[in-house]
């Protein structure tokens, strides 16, 4: 055979497949058997019911999260057995139905293409009997009997028969793939095909389902009695939480509760959902089975007056029939086992949320009561701390005691209370302790300066401390005392010289001030205003040194006698303050020394502070007038 002619035939064969492939086809399925092979879900639906289904799967991780007691991880391991046949349902359902839709498509195809797909295969199988033939011919002349006739003859025989067999592999081979393109040239197939893919790829990401399906049927049955049973032991255990608890744990548990109730109606909306959607879809195969039953027994009245070729086609009708029944079947049973696995799910739900709510009810009850008595006992506080008041109001009349007494109380009164609420919301005392103790210290540390000053307050308001109107030095800064606060005073500041008025300033001094040796605090006698004034005098030169001093004694006491009873009273109120013996007699005082050859003299007198300008006056003028004689 030349080449020209291999050509040609090769050629001619591909013209031959491509009209035979794009020409329409004169046969169409029956219109039952086209009603027969339709799907019961579209390929969306599928996907959609296993998407919902993974998500309310992963439904489990919130429950895992509030299963805190030994009831709760019993009701979780059911609801996890549960879970595991739900999703392992919804796989088989989902494969069943692409096992519809592929042969549904398979059945279009093969109706679309019947006349082409006849061709096809019609030639391979004439390709394939014209190459036994040859190798058949070949092997005959390879027999040493017969190229022992025509050696010459033989040899071109063999070389052109091979030819022919090399061009029958070809076309075969272009027949097979013409034949694949065929299979893979169909939209709704390569669909189907992507939604086994994808049904795959959703199986092989869950976790690990049930093995025996059969065998995690008990454990799904059995979470009801084990809910009812593990209700009474986290009642129990919250009780004794409650007892054992501060205010603050108990109201974390009662919100903890809470959210854990509505973590538990937020699955079971959804698994509510879930088994909504699965009642829905499971009309669709009820449906088909029942059409597919009337079909059958259509048939069955057919093949009563049947015979011969007639019966063979109905029995490949009723085989038809009986494989769509089956995987009809198979997407209707696990519907309806997913709706009565979920009632059980729901079930189990319910069991917990009642256990849930009995705990909360108990955890809410205990924190009212607690906080009832934390209530009470504050009242109780407060109401003796009123009583308080009033006996010290009625029976300190002193201005001093009284306000002593207050403030004592007012302290008492928030230590007492900040000490009960402190002990109310602790869940341990030594919780409390070790917190207490740390908040002191670093209290000590932070507020040091405050905390010296809250101490020296007490000094400054003791026995021999300062009150209101006390004229008081600090440093050398003199003033009346306005107010004693207890982190610091408030003086209003006097003129050190002179009649003492106020400078219009007021002067804050911590009350840490009792504590410096530096400072010095330099107050009266309650009561008392007595001061001694000194002043140096150059006397001079006369003859009689002795009768200078006793006149300047005698000038300075008649100034001072004028004020005799207001110095002896108040000599008086020093000597019964201090239970001194050295308080010396108000009478001035004259002393008289040698300095450079001179002759000075130190006079010293007693002065009331209200008139001391004026003694200090009247005292120069009596000396001047000595001095001048």
């Amino acid at each position: 055979m030349s080449l020209r002619c291999l050509i040609r035939t090769v050629a001619a064969f591909g013209l031959s497949v491509v009209a035979a492939i794009a020409a329409p086809s004169d046969t169409a399925p029956p219109a039952a058997a086209a009603e027969s092979r339709a799907s019961v879900l579209s390929a969306e639906q599928v996907i959609q019911i296993l998407d919902e289904t993974v998500d309310w799967y992963r439904t489990l991780g919130t429950q895992q999260q509030n299963a805190t007691k030994p009831s709760d991880l019993l009701i979780l391991f059911a609801n996890r057995q549960t879970a595991d046949q739900v999703v392992n349902l919804a796989i088989e359902l989902a494969r069943a139905n692409a096992e519809l839709l592929s042969s549904e498509v398979s059945a279009g195809q093969g109706a679309t293409n019947a006349s082409s797909s006849q061709s096809l295969n019609q030639q391979k199988s004439e390709l394939d009997a014209q190459r036994a033939s040859i190798e058949a011919e070949i092997s005959h002349l390879k027999d040493p009997g017969a190229a022992a006739k025509g050696k010459q003859d033989a040899a071109a025989k063999l070389r052109e028969l091979q030819g022919e067999l090399a061009m029958v592999a070809a076309r075969r081979n272009l027949l097979d793939t013409m034949t694949e393109f065929t299979d893979q040239s169909s939209p709704k197939q390569a669909s189907v095909s992507a939604l086994k893919a994808h049904i795959d790829a959703i199986a092989a990401t869950l976790p690990t389902l049930s093995a025996a399906p059969g065998a995690a049927a008990a454990p799904g049955v059995a979470p009801a009695s084990a809910a009812s049973t593990g209700t009474s032991p986290g009642v129990n255990d919250t009780k004794a939480a409650a007892t054992r608890s501060g205010i603050w744990d108990m109201g974390v548990t009662v919100m903890d509760l809470r959210a854990k109730i509505k973590s538990i109606d937020l699955v079971d909306r959804r698994t509510a959902a879930l088994a909504n959607t699965f009642l829905k879809l499971s009309d669709l195969p009820l449906k088909q089975l029942q059409a597919y039953s009337a079909r059958s027994d259509a048939l069955a009245t057919q093949a009563d007056s049947a015979n011969g070729a007639a019966l063979a086609a109905l029995r490949a009708q009723f085989d038809t029939l009986a494989w769509l029944f089956k995987q009809t079947s198979a997407i209707l049973l696990p519907l309806s086992r997913e709706q009565v696995l979920l009632a059980q799910y729901r079930h189990n739900l319910d069991s917990w949320r009642n256990a849930t709510q009995s705990q909360y009810h108990e955890a809410l009850k205990a924190l009212g009561i607690r906080l009832g008595l934390l209530a009470g006992i504050l009242i109780a506080v407060f109401v003796l701390a009123e009583v308080w008041r009033r006996a010290v109001v009625r029976y300190a009349h002193e201005v001093r005691r009284r306000y002593q007494l207050l403030l004592i109380r007012k302290i008492l009164l928030w230590t007492v209370v900040i000490a009960i609420v402190g002990l109310s919301f602790a869940t341990e005392i030594s919780t409390f302790a070790t917190f207490a103790g740390l908040l002191t210290a670093g209290v000590a540390v932070a507020m040091q300066s405050v905390l010296v000053s809250v101490v020296g307050y007490f000094f400054l308001v003791g026995k021999y401390g300062i009150r209101v109107g006390d004229r008081i030095q600090i440093g050398t800064v003199v003033g009346e005392v306005i107010d004693i606060g207890l982190v610091r005073m408030h003086l209003m500041e006097l003129h050190p010289d002179g009649p003492l008025g106020p400078t219009g300033r007021v002067v804050a001094f911590a009350n840490l001030i009792v504590f410096q040796a530096s400072g010095g605090l330099f107050r009266q006698i309650p009561g008392v205003n007595l001061s001694w004034h000194e002043s140096t005098l150059v006397l001079p030169s006369v003859s009689d040194y002795s009768a200078l001093k006793t006149r300047l004694l005698t000038a300075m006491s008649r100034v001072v006698e004028e004020y005799r009873e207001e110095f002896v009273r108040q000599t008086k109120a020093i000597k019964d303050s201090t239970a001194s013996i050295s308080v010396n007699d108000t009478l001035p005082q004259v002393q008289m020394h040698l300095a450079d050859g001179r002759m000075e003299a130190l006079i010293r007198y007693p002065v009331s502070l209200k008139h001391a300008a004026e003694i200090d006056e009247r005292v120069s003028e009596a000396v001047l007038k000595v001095l001048a004689a």
